[in-house]
């Protein structure tokens, strides 16, 4: 009890979380006396799932498009084609932002390389400061449930599943965010909000060539794993060399010298990720022979009896646990706890990590400490109280797509082949 009261403390005041997972799980196999190397052994199975490759390979593709010009491309193209309609800009920021989330597979990152574009751009056309602001951070977070998003294939590696069918299962549910986000920007600008320009075959045409290798992406990764021609690993490497291809030799947006920052940056955020799934497996191992899945699930039926009621008892906990924990961590040390849970009041595994990723997203922006409200506090030199007010409208309105999402499983599961 001592030394569970001694991790909470340390947790509290800042120890690297990998650290407290570890000597958790140091402190159980000690406490079953399960000699220490087991713990290694765990650490090092990681070496061998096959899917844990496309992670490095997405992460450094992403981070070579926002280093290049790729993102004011992407900007220009959405602009020619929404452009012209009555509150375009925004529309543009939420297309822009989802797609660059997707690749890139940490929304910070896209508040950062998006943000210095599109939050000026949305000033100077005139909508108002908090709207923009609102904005500009919430869209960092809508890939999270488009492929590659990190974020689904780590879940299909800790779950078990297939990573196709969980690409599949989060196009549906990652739309209705969309759609109901643009919704909400044009009905709230409806009155004062005039066309950025007319429609111009000219520019549209002129925006396409630019980004025409940018354009192929999506194609080379849904096309050829969907059709079975890539595997998602196979998809990963492929999407990294076109990048490399593409911004070093071809555009050469990115030079050899500036290349080992490029992937010192990107392989920090992938090295994190694989020393928490490392001590956390460990970790979920030990919980798992210690039976304590088993008895979580003893408490909660005797409260819990349906699965609607599962499903809410489970949005507040991931609403709770998103603002205080990273996705990552809480995909490796949580999924594996909820999976036997959640099947036993019926919900499907690829239904729960649509549902269980879209509620982690709400939490970079659910106060006090939602990670998206300060980045977007520093990015932009805007109190933290001013980024909470900004973006709690668009956080109601996540907040109801996810609902919609949890209780209409169809949603994520239509697309996905019997």
């Amino acid at each position: 009890m001592i030394f569970a009261v001694a991790l909470i403390l340390l947790a509290i005041f800042g120890a690297p979380l990998f650290t407290v997972i570890a000597a958790s799980a140091m402190l159980g196999y000690q406490g079953e006396g399960i000699d220490l190397m087991a713990m290694a052994i765990e650490v090092l199975g990681i070496a061998s799932m096959p899917m844990l490759s496309a992670i490095p390979l997405f992460t450094f593709a992403g981070y070579m498009l926002s280093e290049s010009n790729a993102p004011k491309r992407l900007v220009r193209l959405t602009s020619a084609l929404l452009g012209w309609m009555p509150g375009g800009l925004a529309l543009v920021a939420l297309a822009a932002c989802a797609f660059f989330t997707a690749f890139t597979g940490a929304s910070g990152v896209t508040i950062i390389a998006l943000g210095a574009i599109l939050y000026p751009a949305l000033k100077q056309d005139g909508y108002p400061d908090n709207f923009n602001l609102g904005l500009v951070t919430t869209s960092g977070s809508l890939g999270l449930l488009f492929a590659p998003s990190l974020p689904l294939i780590l879940y299909g590696v800790i779950a078990g599943v297939s990573i196709d069918d969980l690409f599949r299962a989060g196009i549906l549910p990652g739309l209705l965010m969309l759609l109901l986000l643009s919704g909400y920007s044009l009905w709230i600008n409806r009155h004062n909000r005039k066309p950025m320009s007319s429609f111009s075959w000219r520019e549209a045409g002129a925006a396409v060539w630019e980004a025409k290798w940018e354009l192929p992406l999506p194609v080379v990764v849904l096309g050829g794993i969907y059709s079975g021609y890539f595997a998602v690993s196979e998809a990963a490497a492929v999407t990294a060399l076109y990048v490399f291809i593409v911004e070093v030799l071809i555009l050469r947006e990115i030079s050899f010298r500036d290349l080992p920052g490029v992937m010192r940056e990107s392989m920090l955020l992938v090295g994190g990720i694989l020393i928490i799934l490392g001590v956390s497996l460990a970790s979920t191992n030990y919980m798992i022979d210690a039976g304590v899945p088993q008895q979580i699930l003893a408490f909660i039926t005797e409260f819990v009896s349906s699965e609607a009621s599962f499903l809410f008892l489970l949005f507040i906990f991931l609403l709770i646990l998103g603002a205080i924990l990273d996705i990552f961590s809480a995909i490796v040390l949580v999924v594996p706890l909820i999976l036997p849970i959640a099947a036993l009041y019926g919900v499907n595994e690829l239904h729960l990590g649509i549902v269980f990723l879209a509620a982690m997203q709400l939490g970079y922006l659910t106060p006090p400490v939602g990670l998206n409200l300060f980045i977007a506090s520093y990015r932009f030199n805007k109190p933290i109280m001013t980024v909470y007010l900004a973006t709690f409208p668009f956080l109601i309105i996540l907040m109801i797509s996810v609902l919609i999402i949890m209780y209409w499983p169809a949603l994520s599961l239509w697309l996905v082949p019997d």
